[in-house]
């Protein structure tokens, strides 16, 4: 009985040996007959790009993305870390004219910094956006507003964020790369990425009510439709209490809508500068508000 045990065994063990043997051998046949040699021009264009793998030019990472510029499904100019002149070298070495792309950046919906937003409870845990938001929302009063805990700063490799002396993150323009980590970082989807001709911008995201949105935030908007009806036909509507602009239509955008603004919710961008309107009410307050909890 052991006897034939061990024959059977070893037939067993000889059987999937040559049967192991015969498909490694299909393999490496099929390995040479289909092989595709990889363009050696990948290697040479991902030694050109910056590495950081920032995910900016719209590839998982640079090596993908030299993939893409070797075969001629991007352009060089896409990567937005690199500077001008890499890029057009890169271009050069590949033989493509270097595209014209607009620059784009990491813009905040929200102005609401602590010396105009209203708190309601004291946060303690966790010193993260994210946590805080799990927690209740993070105390602030108006549930749409930017907690001020710095998600958004630490998430930035470029240093292209940082926090003001109201807890509000401000984007340094020249140094964003539009990496897309601040917008992935904000619980609250306060940041997206913005082509830089976007210049008439409004800074908040609530949604409630205009003597509510204005109880929780001085300078929040409050629909009241004064931007919408200076501004070209069609450029801004009034959606769920919130002034949205259509940017299709940003060849029509100019100052005229800040201008009737009570709170200054809407803005004109040029030169690293907000600007608000006019009637916009004149914030002079330095001071962090004081909590006042609900009942």
């Amino acid at each position: 009985m052991f006897e034939d045990l061990a024959v059977y065994i070893t037939n067993t063990l000889l059987f999937s040996g040559g049967l192991g043997l015969v498909l490694a051998s299909v393999l490496a046949v099929a390995n040479r007959k289909l092989h595709v040699a990889e363009d050696p021009r990948i290697d040479e264009v991902e030694e050109m790009l910056p590495n950081t793998n920032c995910g900016a030019c719209g590839s998982p990472g640079c090596r993908a993305f030299a993939e893409s510029c070797v075969q001629g499904a991007a352009n060089p100019s896409q990567c937005t870390v690199s500077s001008r002149d890499m890029t057009a070298f890169i271009a050069g070495y590949l033989g493509v004219e270097l595209s014209d792309e607009e620059k784009k950046v990491a813009r905040l919906a929200c102005a609401g910094g602590n010396h105009v937003a209203k708190m309601r409870a004291v946060y303690s845990g966790l010193k993260t956006c994210r946590a805080a938001v799990a927690v209740g929302g993070g105390g602030k009063a108006c549930s749409w507003g930017c907690l001020g805990l710095g998600d958004c700063d630490v998430s930035c490799d470029f240093d292209a964020i940082h926090m003001d002396t109201h807890g509000l993150p401000v984007v340094d323009e020249d140094k964003c790369v539009a990496c897309n980590d601040c917008v992935v970082a904000c619980p609250l989807d306060l940041f997206s990425l913005q082509p830089v001709s976007h210049q008439l911008w409004v800074a908040c995201k609530s949604l409630a009510e205009g003597d509510q949105a204005l109880a929780e935030c001085e300078v929040a908007c409050t629909g009241c439709a004064r931007c919408a009806s200076d501004a070209p036909d069609g450029l801004i509507s009034i959606k769920d209490n919130l002034a949205t602009i259509d940017y299709s239509r940003n060849r029509l955008a100019s100052k005229l809508p800040i201008q009737r603004c009570p709170t200054g919710a809407i803005v004109w961008l040029e030169n690293h500068a907000a600007t608000k309107g006019a009637a916009a009410r004149k914030i002079i307050r330095k001071e962090p508000l004081p909590i006042e909890p609900t009942h």
